[in-house]
Formats: C-alpha cells, structure tokens, sequence
C-alpha cells in the first residue's frame, strides 16, 4: 500500500514471524541465555516469562534454531491439556510408539521412560518445550513434576522449558505447587524495549525492509516508545499504521502527531480518531483503484494535500505539486565511513568461520594456517586453549573480556564471522577480514544474535569441578586466585580442605558475576575467575594486546 512511496520493498512491520526482521535487545539475548542454559545445564525446568507481545515466541524460535544436532525437542503450543493428552502429545512430538487409544498414564509414562532411556543411551538430550504454560491446569503442571523425575544417577532425562505470561509465576508461587516451582532452575521475566532499543528495532526493520534513511522522526520514536511502552508487537501495529497514514497525507517523514493517531486507532480509541481513519481510508481506496491511479505519478498523490490538511493532519503535504512524492536520499558527506552492512558485502574482505579463527588465534599468538580445513576449537588444544561457545548480551562479553567470534547475519541472509577486539560503554571494535572498525554497539545488534565463541586459558587443575569438601592443591590454587580477585591486600592461606568459608566466598564470587551461586566451581566460574584478572600474554577487550 505505502511501499513505494518510502522506498521500500515491502512492509517492514509486518506481524509475520520472518526470521530477516529478526532483532534480540539485551533483555532478549538474556533470555535466550538462560534457555539454553536450560538445555545444556542439566536443570530441571527453565521459566520464562513476559507481557504479551514482549518476544517470548521470537527468543524460543531463536532457541530452536541454536539448539545442538544432539537435542530432541518436543513442542506444546496448545496446553490445555489432560494429563494423558499432555503424554500423548509428547510422545507424539518424539515419535514415540504407545497402544492406540490408551487413556493410561502408566503406559505413557512408560513408554516415554524408556524412550529417554535409549536417547540418553544414545548421546541425545531431550527438551519439553510449553508455550503459553500460564494455561496449565495444576494437574498438568504436577505431571510434569513428575515427568523430572525420569533420571540417570547423574542427571536429568528430561528438561523443560515453561514460556507464559506473567500468570506462570503467580500459578507457580501457589503453595500446591511449590514442589514443582523448587525445581526451576532458572527464571527470566523479559522486560519490553528501552527508548534505545525501540529506535534501533524500528530502524532495523525498516532497513530490512530496503530503507536505510531515516524515515520516522526522533519525536515520532519516542511518541511510539512511549505509547507501545516498549512491547515489540504493538510497535509494529503502531508504525505500519503510522506509515499508512503519512501516505495517505503526502508526507515523507513520519511526524509525532502521525504516530499519536495511528496508536489512538490501533489501540481501540476510535472516537477521537475518525477523521484520521478517514484520511487512511481515502489512502486505501486510491491503492483499490489500482490501474486507474497511478500512486506515485502526479495524477495521484497530489491531491492528498487538500484531504489531509482538511482532515487537519499537521505538516501535510503541499496541496499541488509537480512531481511524484518520494522519498528524498539524504545529503551523503563527501568522505563517508562505509556502513557495517557495506563493509560484510565488500567482495575483498573474508570473513569465513575458518580466517576468523586464524584470526582469534593470532591474539594468543598463536600461528593458524587460515587455509587449513579443520582450524577451529581443537586447534587449540595442544597449547591449553579451551573453546567457550555461549549466547549472551554485551555484559556478558564484558565481563568475560576476552575476544571472541561473533556470526553476524545481513538481511540477505549471509553469514559473516568477524572478531570482537574492544568494547566500550556504548562502541564495539570489530576485526573484519583485516579491517579494524569501531561502530555502536546498536548498529551491531542488528546483525547479531548474541552467540560467540570465545578462547580462554584454563588452569592446570587435577578435577573439575572443585566443590565443597574436597583437598589439595587444587583449592589451594582456588584460594589464591580469590585473593587476587578480591584484591584485599590478606594473603591467601594454604589450606586445602574446601569448607564453608571458601564456599561463600566462591558463592559471593559467582552472585557478582550473574553465575548460578552453588559454591561449585565448574567451567562458567573458572572462566570468570581467568578474566578477571587477565595476565600476560592473554588479549583482552579492556586493553590492547600485551
């Protein structure tokens, strides 16, 4: 309807749920961590809970499309759900054979047990996943308590995912089910967008979408932020209507008081919007005639002037003009900096998987054949070098400091590895092929998901992990390594014994660094304990190579 007249090549706020528009804000990068943490931390049940329209489907889709080729996934989109239709469809979903038309629990359950018994036999994990789980019955719900309860001597046969509204945590707080709700190893609430966020998602799709000048005004951003409260899937209904009806006014920008309309029609408040929708409507039943008016000649948007401005949209369009009404380029500088998207198109600079590890590896002045067909992870290995692959925010990069691999995604659907060499408060230096950009964080996140690879140096430790109760010089080296983290001037005492002294000190340690605060020292933990004090020869994000 309104394309063409903003030079796009369809429309960029579409409810659709095409992976191109794709756009993860920090909030949704952190949800996604705790997801696959789920997945791959052997906990019981992961929760995750959001507003409508916040993006809980969006991150779960990105789940499934991370997930290793290792996992099974099982899918409930409709809970309400008996108990026996809960197993049925599971079983259904893993392709598990059950007699036809059985109404008995212990057949299924049967059947599933044995079932995950061969996966896990076989190396495979297995993930329930329930969308909309606020809709459960308490029923349900403590079948699938039980449903945890299928376990090696080591760990979980099953794990699951719960994503609802904010009702899942009030139907989990209820003391009928605390025995389930004592199992949820993790929770995230997903927050709706920043101002921030909402301005770079708008302009995302808006790119996407073959636009890269800006077509919503400053103000109109905020006034949209403002009046979707950041919630992803009213912003889209509120900017395609906004684009609709600076169409149908003549104009080529969207303006603050063009937005305030479209959410008073979107949002429901009709009354006090007719003679908006009035303008809208004209706009459709000109796109309706189809060949009799051409909508970007002069014979067609010219007289949108007059309607608009007696409808009283503000800043319309001039009443007759005398060429088509498009959207006019900005001014381009003399010598501009080539865009990020540029820059990943440039034929001349590689940014394959295998040169960004030549690469990575170079910074731990390591030499890689950049040629060689098997660089990657166990390249390393030899010089002590560990892979750490894991999705997450900026913060979490931060904290790790380290360089890392970050797979970048045009809209096109290329994918391009670059190296991630410094981060600032709000910048980020990239390595791309052999260039060295520094571009906001916020142009960055449109292109990537949140996933990296990272390498760290772990320490020469006889067992891992290091918990509660254990000796030797393992935690003697753990005691160490706290002393210099904590920095507070008391040397380290040589015991060896793990107690409950040193067990609140890592706990203390972990809660600092957003890790799950269980005392036990495992890889998250000693790869924060190596970052945070990073030593010779190690590259950081921080500070230049040493």
């Amino acid at each position: 309807m309104y394309a063409a007249h903003f030079g796009l090549t369809e429309r960029p706020f579409s409810l659709a749920p095409d992976p191109r528009y794709l756009y993860l804000s920090d909030a949704h990068r952190e949800a996604l961590a705790h997801l696959l943490y789920g997945v791959g931390g052997g906990g019981s049940i992961v929760q995750l809970t959001g507003e409508v329209g916040t993006g809980k489907t969006t991150v779960c889709r990105t789940l499934l499309e991370q997930l290793p080729p290792d996992v099974d996934v099982a899918m409930i989109f409709n809970p309400r759900l008996t108990s026996v239709e809960l197993l049925a469809v599971v079983c259904d979903e893993l392709r598990i054979a059950y007699p036809a038309g059985t109404t008995s629990l212990k057949v299924l359950v049967d059947a599933l047990s044995q079932a995950l018994l061969d996966a896990h036999g076989r190396g495979r994990r297995t993930v329930l996943i329930v969308d909309e789980a606020q809709s459960l019955s308490a029923e349900v719900l403590e079948e699938i308590r039980l449903l945890t309860n299928l376990e090696t001597t080591r760990e979980k046969l099953l794990q699951v995912i719960l994503i609802g509204q904010p009702e899942l945590a009030e139907l989990l707080a209820r003391p009928e089910l605390r025995q389930l709700a004592q199992r949820v190893t993790a929770r995230y609430h997903l927050r709706p967008f920043t101002e921030e966020e909402t301005r770079a998602y708008v302009q995302h799709r808006m790119e996407v979408a073959g636009q890269r000048q800006p077509v919503f005004e400053a103000g109109a951003v905020r006034v949209a932020h403002r009046l979707a409260h950041g919630v992803p899937r009213r912003l889209n209904t509120i900017c395609d209507r906004a684009l609709l009806g600076a169409y149908a006014a003549g104009l080529t920008r969207v303006t603050a008081p063009i937005v305030r309309r479209a959410a008073l029609e979107v949002l429901g408040r009709l009354a006090r919007s007719r003679r908006w929708v009035a303008a809208a409507a004209i706009a459709a039943v000109l796109v309706g005639v189809g060949s009799a008016v051409t909508l970007l000649g002069v014979s067609g948007l010219p007289r949108l002037g007059p309607l608009a401005l007696r409808w009283g949209v503000a800043n319309s369009a001039p009443a007759t003009p005398t060429v088509p009404v498009v959207l006019a380029p900005a001014a381009v500088p003399a010598r501009r900096e080539p865009t990020l998207t540029e820059t990943l198109g440039d034929p001349s600079v590689n940014t394959d998987e295998t040169t960004a590890f030549a690469k990575l590896y170079a910074l731990w002045q390591l030499n890689a054949d950049p040629n060689a067909t098997d660089l990657g992870c166990e390249y390393g290995y030899q010089a002590g070098l560990r892979c750490l692959r894991r999705t997450g925010t900026w913060a979490v990069l931060r904290r790790l400091n380290l360089p890392a691999i970050l797979p970048l995604v045009t809209p096109g659907g290329d994918k391009h590895y670059v190296i991630l060499t410094g981060l600032g408060d709000a910048r980020a230096t990239l390595l791309i092929g052999e260039r060295s950009v520094t571009l906001p964080a916020v142009e960055i996140e449109r292109f990537w998901d949140g996933s990296f690879v990272a390498i760290w140096k772990p320490p020469a430790l006889g067992q891992v992990p290091l918990k509660p109760g254990m000796r030797g010089k393992d935690v003697v080296w753990l005691r160490q390594r706290l002393g210099e983290v904590e920095g507070d001037g008391t040397p380290a005492r040589g015991d060896p014994v793990y107690d409950e002294e040193l067990k609140r000190r890592v706990i203390a340690f972990q809660q600092v660094e957003s890790l799950t605060p269980d005392g036990i020292v495992g890889e998250e933990t000693l790869v924060r304990l190596a970052a945070a004090r990073v030593g010779a020869g190690v590259p950081s994000l921080s500070r230049a190579r040493p």
